[in-house]
């Protein structure tokens, strides 16, 4: 995903409103998120639907690294030879 440019990506909910299709096909474009913001404050951040796959891809990665990790740690690890072993022995049956 892109970094945000302060000055072009974020906006009132009052602009959102009023320009919804240009900055949704500018987000599409650039596939930077868009910050919303109501009452002075951030409200919400609208992504480009490839770029929240992308993230969600990476946040499965990370999670599934940590437990890979922690798993280590445990000790719950098998030597490469014997899983070879294992697999090949139940694909003969």
């Amino acid at each position: 995903m892109k970094r945000i440019q302060f000055d072009e990506d974020i906006k009132p909910l009052s602009e959102f409103r009023a320009n919804a299709t240009a900055l949704i096909s500018k987000l599409r474009e650039t596939k930077r998120p868009l910050i919303i913001t109501q009452r002075g404050k951030s409200s919400a951040v609208i992504l480009d639907v490839s770029e929240y796959e992308s993230l969600l891809a990476k946040i499965e990665l990370l999670e599934d690294i940590a437990l890979a990790e922690k798993q280590i740690e445990e000790g719950k690890i098998y030597e490469h030879e014997s899983t070879q072993k294992a697999v090949l022995e139940s694909l003969k049956k």
